[in-house]
């Protein structure tokens, strides 16, 4: 199903490379804005699937980005929010995935470039699903992290790639093993860092959230 995005980039040669790029697979930009309070205006006129945001915008060139997609998670739940940045900021991913809900995610501009790769990430947040860049993943999954010591090696490689948003079915094919013995892994996963079974939360994203260092 195309998708319908603004994207919120000041460098005018990204923002209109970019909607010609999602254009020519099939979705649908709506607005391309340059600063945080455009994006935030373009939003609530066009109630899109998902923004496209980057962190650093006008006037400071510092976090613009994420104040704003923090408060369009805030207004507009059922809008998706992809951060992307040309440097490694992890504690953007983490402030972002604060609030518990998918809809999510955080990428480097580099990975723009494999444009299969971005318009895959971009579809799964607007499908309220987490997509977070493997660069970003390794600087947070280290030796000793927070809440993961009980985790096999395999069971994080599980997490991270679960981290990237992948599908168990992904994971597999990427991993070479079973379906069902990623079934199991997430299984051990949940388990061991205290995931109960509850209606009202989503696991997964839950489970990137202590890996990532929060509520754990």
């Amino acid at each position: 199903m195309p998708v319908r995005i603004v994207i919120a980039e000041d460098a005018v040669l990204i923002r209109d490379g970019l909607a010609r790029l999602l254009a020519g697979r099939g979705h649908e930009v709506v607005a391309g804005v340059g600063d945080a309070d455009a994006l935030r205006a373009a939003v609530a006129e066009h109630r899109p699937d998902a923004a496209v945001v980057d962190v650093r915008m006008p006037p400071t060139h510092t976090d613009e980005g994420l104040r704003a997609a923090m408060a369009l998670r805030r207004d507009h739940p059922g809008t998706g929010v992809l951060l992307f940045s040309q440097y490694i900021e992890t504690r953007y991913a983490t402030e972002l995935l604060a609030g518990g809900a998918g809809g999510v995610g955080y990428l480097l501009k580099e990975r723009v470039a494999d444009i299969d790769e971005f318009v895959d990430a971009l579809r799964r947040v607007a499908a309220g699903g987490t997509a977070l860049d493997p660069e970003v993943v390794a600087h947070l999954l280290g030796p000793g992290h927070r809440g993961l010591d009980a985790l096999t090696p395999r069971e994080r490689e599980v997490l991270a790639l679960m981290s990237e948003g992948r599908t168990n079915a992904a994971i597999a094919a990427a991993l070479v093993v079973s379906d069902r013995a990623v079934e199991k892994h997430v299984a051990n996963i949940f388990t061991k860092l205290d995931l109960p079974p509850s209606g009202g939360d989503h696991r997964r994203v839950l489970a990137v959230l202590r890996y990532l260092g929060k509520n754990g």
